[in-house]
């Protein structure tokens, strides 16, 4: 018999499963999707800041032909909804926002629906509005929700050290003010979801683009009193989430609710203006840090204290300290350190999860004062920067074990690439040249978990593995693909298990019906922990393969393997038999075995203790970031050049699916950092538009130089870690570094757009201001 060759699939360049259904247009959204029966939802939103409710009359808009049903608050139990379960689906007592919902109507059409919606009448009368957060907590201040009299949402404080002892003994203290703006997530798939609830059998189902269908269960069950194994959760492909689909918002249960009265199907799904007043956005900040160091330099001591503009209900962008007090403690050795924040209530857009979940406004402060601390010292800015960066081993003030580690090779990597160290003095030196284009270098860095948060009583994720008598695999897997490419990765490492082609597998990850449990896709953990679960099914297969095979081959199971399809012998790959053959053998025996395999994967992350510390994820992911960008000093127009970016991944699993996170993650935060700006006044969006949202389109996307550093996490699948959030996370520091490089001017307050950075070269953009309470 002939020999087969030892390939791996580990490191390719290999395309997302669901690519060709993509391109083809044959992928099937929510929008796409219809049930039997259906009929359409419409919600009747407030358009007013903060007012009492006085009185609702649906009347006209139940008379009109083709409706099906009308709700208001009083139609609906009255369970909330949120972190701090503050947030009625809908209406009854008052509005806090102009997107609130007051009503809804299901009916044949969207169009009836529409016309239903505008013919019910509201009464309200204005209450007091809120705006600024920093004015929250004054005396007087407008109360937004009665259960909170001093309109703070949530409160986070941390510390580790002694910060006042190490000030006091710090040569060079910097203390700024950091402003952080909202955005959008901006996903090219809009909300929306088909709600089915049968009275015959008081069972649900959901055709939901969540990301948490498992705790989704959970949470609609409390909402609906209903039993949560009476619920079953579809996912649609999902055209992008980027964490906006953490939360249950209020379309989803009124939805349900719908449904329930009208005894039909109901779709609702929003428009683009809708998806932009009614989606979450990242949480806009106040961040006031203060960080010193010695003259030999090393850090002595950060403290921090953030406002968070938390909007009028809480979603989980009021956790985002949760991550934000992480990089204030541990990126870089910081011996001492004190982070105080609140969440406090206004009547703005509401703040939910956003990818990178607060890393991107902590890094904005952290890593300019990295810059700030290095000028006071006259030192490199990277020189600094590797002389305070972890080694693997240590372990932070905070709990956080860096049991791999590859900061310093980002760090002198990413500085290589780019020539950092020469550039940034030749564009000191040619600041004062003529000429109005100034060109800028920028260095910044950043620590995110790289192998999920345990933030619930399991961080897991089960798989459920079955090879067909031909040799097809089916992975049943928790792990939810919401366009990151999961179950490219998933099926990759089973086939590599298995000797398998990618053809040879399907992934199944849509339906709470057939899947085993997964706490959801969050943390940058499904690589890594839903890959685990699927190696550790594959094994169990494979020894079951390789046992049943050792009789027939008169061989010992440690002595064979499987290679293309093949059970072949280790020493040298001959092949003993095809893999299809003694499948059938078993299944057609005596006693007929089928090889059908589970396995649920924990992490060995802990729960923080009360104090916030402790190891919570199984790995940590580092990068460092450097771009290039030109500054035309007559017009403020900041122009993104080059970035070369260095990400520890741990080890490259699909090279292709890589490179296309980490470029999208670099686009997302070039965004952040110079563009996106969802403009709010007075509680009121004004630019819930593509046309006025400004997104990066392809023309202004930079010279991309990726480099990826294997520090073979010793817990990761093949030694990978998570890296979907990390590309984001650092680019609006390292933009801001560069603009300082490029005029001497720092920017202090994001988007870094033309006419902010047209005033700040003229020395009218004053630092922000707030109060700080650390």
């Amino acid at each position: 018999m002939t020999a087969v060759e030892v390939d791996t699939l580990i490191g390719k360049p290999i395309r997302k499963l669901d690519a060709p259904d993509k391109v083809a247009g044959r992928t099937r959204y929510v929008q796409d999707i219809d049930v039997p029966g259906q009929i359409y939802g419409k919600i009747l939103r407030a358009g007013r800041v903060h007012a009492r409710i006085v009185g609702i009359d649906t009347s006209r808009a139940e008379a009109l032909p083709g409706v099906r049903a009308v709700i208001t608050g009083a139609d609906v139990p009255g369970h909330r909804l949120g972190v701090s379960q503050d947030h009625p689906a809908l209406k009854r007592d008052k509005v806090r926002t102009p997107r609130d919902e007051i009503a809804a109507v299901a009916a044949d059409t969207p169009e009836i629906a529409a016309a239903a919606v505008n013919l019910i009448s509201v009464e309200l009368e204005d209450l007091p509005p809120l705006f600024d957060p920093r004015e929250a907590r004054n005396p007087g201040a407008p109360v937004i929700q009665e259960a909170k009299p001093d309109n703070v949402g949530l409160e986070f404080d941390y510390d580790h050290g002694d910060a006042a002892a190490a000030e006091a003994a710090s040569d060079v203290i910097v203390d700024d003010v950091f402003k952080l703006h909202y955005v959008t997530h901006a996903c090219m798939g809009v909300s929306g979801v088909i709600a089915d609830y049968n009275h015959a059998t008081r069972k649900l189902t959901l055709h939901s683009n969540t990301q948490v269908p498992f705790l989704h269960k959970r949470e609609f069950a409390k909402i609906l009193d209903l039993d949560p194994a009476a619920i079953r959760i579809i996912q649609p492909p999902i055209g992008g989430g980027f964490g906006s689909k953490l939360d249950i918002y209020p379309f989803e249960p009124i939805a349900v609710f719908l449904s329930m009265k009208a005894r039909r199907p109901v779709k609702l799904v929003f428009d683009r203006e809708e998806e932009f007043v009614a989606s979450p956005t990242r949480q806009p900040a106040y961040v006031r840090l203060r960080t010193g160091a010695t003259k030999e330099g090393k850090l002595t001591f950060r403290t921090a204290d953030a406002l968070l503009d938390n909007g009028a209900y809480t979603s989980w962008g009021a956790t985002i300290p949760f991550v934000m007090m992480q990089t204030i403690s541990s990126l870089y050795r910081v011996p001492h350190c004190r982070f105080h924040s609140a969440a406090v209530y206004t009547n703005n857009p509401t703040a939910g999860s956003f990818r990178g979940y607060g890393n991107l406004q902590a890094t904005f402060a952290v890593e300019q004062h990295m810059d700030k601390l290095a000028d006071a010292l006259d030192m490199d800015p990277l020189e600094f920067r590797l002389a305070n960066a972890q080694d693997p081993g240590e372990v932070t003030g905070q709990g956080m074990q860096f049991k791999s580690c590859g900061f310093k090779d980002c760090l002198v990597l990413a500085a290589e690439r780019s020539a950092y160290s020469e550039r940034r003095g030749e564009n000191v030196d040619a600041r004062n040249r003529p000429g109005p284009v100034k060109r800028g270098i920028g260095m910044a860095s950043m620590l995110h978990v790289g192998g999920g948060a345990k933030i619930y009583p399991s961080d897991g994720c089960g798989t459920i593995l079955k090879i067909d008598d031909f040799g097809h695999v089916t992975i049943m897997t928790g792990a939810s693909e919401i366009g990151q490419g999961s179950e490219t990765v998933i099926a990759q490492l089973v086939c590599e298990e298995l000797g398998l082609p990618l053809s040879a597998v399907t992934v199944v990850n849509n339906d709470t019906e057939v899947t085993p449990w997964d706490v959801g896709v969050h943390a940058s953990r499904t690589t890594f922990i839903g890959g685990n679960a699927a190696i550790g099914a594959a094994r169990l297969a494979k020894e079951k393969i390789l046992t049943a095979a050792s009789t027939t081959a008169n061989l010992l199971p440690e002595n064979m393997d499987l290679l293309g399809g093949c059970i072949v012998r280790k020493s040298d790959g001959e092949v003993v038999m095809p893999l299809d053959k003694l499948l059938r053998a078993l299944h057609f025996q005596d006693k007929a075995e089928l090889v059908t395999t589970s396995y649920y994967y924990e992490p060995p992350s802990v729960h923080q203790d009360k104090a916030f510390k402790g190891d919570v994820s199984a790995a940590y992911a580092w990068a460092t970031q450097v771009v290039e960008v030109e500054v035309d000093t007559d017009t403020g127009i900041v122009t993104l050049l080059r970035v070369s970016a260095a990400h520890d991944v741990g080890r490259v699993l699909n090279q292709l699916g890589l490179e296309g996170q980490i470029e999208g993650g670099i686009v997302m935060g070039q965004g952040y950092a110079l563009t996106e700006d969802l403009l709010v006044s007075e509680g009121w969006m004004l630019n819930p538009s593509f046309r006025d949202y400004k997104l990066v389109t392809a023309p202004e996307i930079p010279d991309i130089d990726l480099q990826f550093i294997e520090s073979m996490d010793g817990e990761g699948p093949h030694g990978a870690k998570g890296v979907g959030e990390a590309p984001a996370i650092c680019m609006a520091a390292a933009v801001a570094n560069a603009i300082h490089n490029a005029t001497g001017v720092r920017m202090y307050d994001a988007p870094f757009t033309p006419e902010k950075v047209y005033r700040a070269l003229r020395g009218e953009n004053r630092q922000p201001t707030m109060r700080a309470r650390v």
